[in-house]
C-alpha cells in the first residue's frame, strides 16, 4: 500500500481526526505567505501591535497597506485542498480544523465556522477596540478607498482594527485553548502546509504525539517533526488531498452498511 492508501486508511479508522493548516494551503490559492522569500514581510516590515495602538501614523499605514493586500484575499478562491477538507467534514471524518490562515477560505469552501479555529484571526472583519462592534472588512475598505486615512467606529468613534492578529499581539486565548484541547484528544493529527516554526501553534502536533495520535505531514519543505510522522508528503496540498478523497470515497462506499 502506498502513502495515499495509508492516509486514506488513517482517516477511515480515526474517530477524532484534526487537521492543522498553514500558509502552504493559502499560497495554492494565490495568496502570498508572510515569511518566505518574496512574501509579505519582504515587502512590508511588520507593524507592531503597540505601535498600532499608540501611533496614528502606524494605524494609517495599516489601512494603506490594506488597499493593496485586502483585494488579493477578497479575490482568492478555495483550492482543492480547502474543498477536500470541507468534504472530510461532511463525511464525518473531521473533528476539528485548526488554521493559521486569515483568509476565510476554509469557510468559503464549506467548512463549518464552528469547526474552524482561527489562531491568527480573520481578515474579512474589523472590530472596534472601544465598544467591540464588529464590521465587514469590505465596508471599511470602501471607506478607506474613498479617502478615510484612519476610519473610526460609526457607533462610538473608537479605534478600528482588522481582526487579524498583529505582530506582538497576544493570540486569542479561547482559540488557543480549544486547539490545545482538540490536539490533546485526537487520534489523528494532519499538518498541511506548515513548516511548524511558529509557536505556540507549532506545539499542537507535539501535544497530539504525546497523546499517542498518528501524525501526518503534508508540506513542501522539511519540518522538525518529519521523523515522527506515520506518513509524510513533500507535495502540494491540493494534489495530495484530491487523491486522498478519491481513495477515501472508495473505502467508504465498500464498507458494510
Amino acid at each position: 500500500m502506498g502513502p495515499l492508501g495509508q492516509l486514506a486508511d488513517l482517516f477511515l479508522n480515526a474517530s477524532r481526526p484534526v487537521i492543522f493548516t498553514g500558509a502552504g494551503v493559502s499560497t495554492e490559492s494565490g495568496i502570498p505567505d508572510f515569511r518566505s522569500p518574496g512574501g509579505i514581510w519582504d515587502r512590508y516590515s511588520p507593524i507592531d501591535y503597540r505601535d498600532f495602538m499608540a501611533d496614528p501614523e502606524a494605524r494609517r499605514e495599516t489601512w494603506r497597506r490594506g488597499l493593496h493586500t485586502y483585494p488579493v484575499l477578497l479575490a482568492a478562491s478555495p483550492n482543492p485542498a480547502h474543498l477536500a477538507i470541507a468534504e472530510l467534514e461532511r463525511l464525518g471524518k473531521l473533528n476539528c480544523l485548526i488554521t493559521q490562515n486569515i483568509d476565510g477560505l476554509h469557510q468559503r469552501a464549506g467548512s463549518s465556522p464552528a469547526l474552524v479555529i482561527e489562531l491568527h484571526g480573520n481578515a474579512h472583519f474589523v472590530t472596534c477596540l472601544a465598544c467591540s462592534a464588529r464590521f465587514e472588512r469590505a465596508d471599511i475598505h470602501r471607506r478607506v478607498e474613498a479617502g478615510e486615512a484612519e476610519p473610526s467606529c460609526e457607533r462610538c468613534g473608537g479605534l478600528l482594527k482588522p481582526t487579524t492578529i498583529s505582530f506582538g499581539e497576544q493570540l486569542p486565548f479561547e482559540a488557543i485553548e480549544r486547539a490545545k484541547c482538540a490536539s490533546s484528544n485526537c487520534d489523528l493529527f494532519v499538518v498541511v502546509g506548515s513548516s511548524l516554526v511558529v509557536y505556540p501553534a507549532a506545539g499542537f502536533p507535539e501535544l497530539a504525539l504525546r497523546a499517542a495520535a498518528q501524525l501526518v505531514i503534508v508540506n513542501a519543505s522539511p519540518t522538525h517533526l518529519d521523523s515522527f510522522a506515520a506518513v509524510r508528503f513533500e507535495a502540494k496540498a491540493g494534489e495530495v488531498f484530491s487523491q486522498l478523497m478519491d481513495g477515501l470515497r472508495l473505502r467508504l462506499a465498500s464498507r458494510p452498511a
